[in-house]
């Protein structure tokens, strides 16, 4: 295995320090690292110029559809996970509704096994809360818990665990095996049909709208059973401002509740769906602009704990059609950091900084995720999954040109800030120079 020896480079605190990777792990950190890359006797040493480059925790991703098993055609495990290394990420978490359902031993152990084969990043699958994502019986929370997949995180996203009996005995569940379940927070019968958010641009343009109650009914629910039982939620994708308020009203009551806001609702609203383009069709939907200003102050202020993707890739016979009829979700995993940046980091009037943004994509989705070894401190002793990001850089997002087996992005043409440079996943560079490196070089 090359050892890696990163000089210069800006720890996610300010400070300026270098990193020997070695056996897969940060072997030693500031003027140890040179003298110890020196003295392993037959090492093959890769030197890496890292000043002016900011050295993050690998990023931990709560919230990727990685499509297989069953659509493959949209995306698979491996290109996924490239697409992940690409945009700084060292682990993944893959959302249960693929064709069949990760409802069951067998199909989350499948996951799991594609992502060590693929070797681009850590896999963790998230479980099915119910059987089929039907909503009516409790799937193999236990057994998928006890596979080798290791599941603690269960979810039907796409879907609501509408039914408050059945969360109820989720919740009760998990708690055996510290689990969480993470909430697609979406009342079916006040969505039905739904196209975009209910507000002034729906009424305008003659679309179907997805009220804000719709969500904030459910995580309100879903908070107070969380407290009733004594167990952990985690709210998907939060949108509105309500919800920000109701998770600000949780947490301040001691309820264990953590809450994930995806890049395109820090940055988009509702005014892009004036074009009926269909790339900017998600769920939850576009929000206004005072719900993007309130998810970001809840973001700076702690009340949402993390940023994940939604990372929803679709083939483009599936988005290249009429509004109505196009599927919803979009693209994320290589853009996701250079949104948050322009979103949070370079907003100067802003107390957002490298430190949070390691902390919302890094740490803290690790911790709910209970993810062994990732989202660490780059420090000595510590698993080497780290990236190493130009803060100066711009760049110009061109679908084609995105490792992502899809190009459903709503960011296409826009030029972002920061770009990762280099990615390292158990102390081997999945990305080096910005690019994807092969399984030769790998």
């Amino acid at each position: 295995m090359t050892d890696y020896l990163i000089t210069g480079a800006q720890l996610p605190e300010g400070s300026i320090t270098d990193l020997l990777l070695a056996d897969g792990r940060i072997a030693a950190t500031g003027a140890d690292a040179a003298d110890m890359a020196g003295a392993r006797a037959g090492a093959q040493v890769h030197r890496i110029d890292a000043h002016g480059l900011v050295a993050l925790p690998g990023l931990v991703d709560l919230h990727t559809h990685l499509r297989e098993p069953g659509r493959e055609d949209a995306e698979t495990v491996a290109s996924g996970t490239r697409a992940a290394a690409v945009g700084g990420y060292t682990c993944v978490h893959a959302m249960a509704n693929t064709t069949p359902v990760a409802d069951t031993a067998g199909v989350v152990e499948q996951v799991w096994r594609l992502g060590e084969d693929a070797g681009w990043a850590q896999v963790r699958p998230v479980g099915a809360v119910t059987v089929g994502l039907a909503g009516e019986q409790l799937a193999e929370l236990g057994a998928m818990a006890s596979s080798a997949a290791r599941v603690r995180v269960f979810s039907d996203d796409g879907l609501c665990v509408h039914d408050p009996v059945l969360m109820r005995r989720a919740l009760e569940y998990v708690k055996a095996f510290d689990g969480v379940v993470a909430q697609h927070a979406q009342e079916p019968r006040l969505t039905a049909g739904a196209l975009m958010h209910e507000g002034i641009v729906s009424a305008e343009l003659g679309l179907t709208g997805w009220p804000a109650v719709a969500e904030e009914a459910i995580i309100a629910r879903d908070v107070l059973l969380a407290e009733h039982v004594g167990s952990r939620v985690h709210i998907c994708h939060l949108s509105t401002a309500g919800s920000v308020d109701i998770v600000r009203w949780a947490k301040a009551r001691g309820i264990q509740v953590t809450a994930e806001v995806t890049p395109h609702h820090l940055m988009l609203t509702d005014e892009a769906i004036r074009g009926y383009d269909p790339q900017f069709k998600v769920n939850p939907p576009l929000r206004t602009a005072e719900d993007v200003q309130a998810v970001r102050d809840g973001l700076e202020d702690g009340t949402i704990d993390i940023v994940a993707t939604d990372h929803a890739p679709h083939p483009s016979e599936d988005k290249d059609c009429e509004f109505a009829a196009a599927a919803m979700g979009m693209t994320g995993l290589e853009t996701a950091l250079s949104v948050v940046t322009e979103a949070m980091v370079a907003d100067d009037s802003r107390d957002f900084g490298w430190q949070d943004l390691a902390r919302t994509m890094s740490a803290t989705p690790a911790r709910i995720g209970r993810v062994t070894g990732q989202g660490r401190p780059l420090a000595a002793g510590e698993p080497a999954h780290l990236t190493l990001v130009d803060p100066s850089a711009r760049w110009t997002v061109d679908p084609a040109g995105l490792r992502t087996a899809s190009e459903n992005t709503p960011f296409a043409a826009r030029e972002l800030p920061a770009r990762v440079m280099a990615t390292f996943y158990r102390g081997v560079a999945t990305v080096l120079d910005g690019q994807p490196q092969d399984g030769s070089t790998r």
